[in-house]
């Protein structure tokens, strides 16, 4: 079992970056992989990146490759996974969730993918 909190977002600027975290507790050893996910009002929840838990290997949207990045911190117990959005756009205003996935089923990025997810942050970008 694992439970996500996640922190940060809020009312930000395009210019200048922003950082989402996400601390994962419980048995996070058990996570294989960790995923930042969107959704903005009258749309379906989308993925915006994910990462290999252990391994360190990232994959991301292509509407946020170059601009987002996604990290884990695994050092002295901190279990904590990062989006860090720079050049932001009036469209990545959302709601970012943080999800976790237990083992590899078929897709990371897909919400089917993922078994434990964080409450939703607000994300609004004003230009």
């Amino acid at each position: 079992q694992l439970q996500l909190v996640v922190s940060g977002g809020g009312l930000v600027h395009a210019v200048g970056p922003v950082r989402l975290s996400c601390a994962v507790f419980g048995r996070t050893s058990s996570a294989y992989l960790m995923g930042w996910f969107r959704q903005a009002p009258g749309k379906e929840r989308e993925f915006v990146a994910t990462i290999h838990w252990s391994g360190g290997n990232t994959y991301y949207a292509d509407f946020v490759k170059g601009r987002f990045t996604i990290s884990r911190d695994r050092d002295n117990a901190k279990n904590k996974v990062y989006l860090q959005m720079n050049s932001q756009k009036a469209e990545d205003t959302a709601l970012y969730y943080c999800a976790a996935a237990s083992s590899f089923r078929g897709s990371g990025s897909s919400t089917d993918g993922y078994d434990y997810w964080g409450r939703g942050t607000q994300v609004t970008v004003s230009s």
